[in-house]
């Protein structure tokens, strides 16, 4: 997988002003495991076992690859209405679209 290739090299990408563009291995770990063991969050949200999360928006909403589906699309996940939609067709174009305001949220 194109996340794993880029955390061996890197651990992470931090944008101009700090922002995670992608989460180092560390934090992928914490943040996935945080949210699928909150109890409270799995009263409001579907399970977030298909999505794997690597980065956030700066506004609550986290980008995702579905990890147990073989194919390298990568999904917004909306902390307000729970809906996620697909925002690129790879970690590479993710990137690419994120830097240059393709992707808008």
């Amino acid at each position: 997988m194109a996340l794993a290739a880029l955390l061996r090299e890197s651990n992470g990408i931090e944008g101009e002003y700090g922002d995670g563009l992608i989460w180092s291995a560390e934090r992928i770990t914490s943040e996935n495991q945080g949210l699928r063991e909150d109890a409270e969050l799995a009263t409001l949200y579907m399970p977030f076992d298909p999505l794997l999360f690597f980065a956030d928006a700066g506004n609550g909403d986290l980008f995702a690859p579905l990890p147990r589906i073989d194919r390298p699309d990568v999904f917004v996940w909306n902390h307000e209405d729970d809906s996620r939609t697909w925002v690129a067709p790879s970690l590479g174009k993710y990137l690419e679209w994120w830097l240059t305001g393709h992707i808008k949220l």
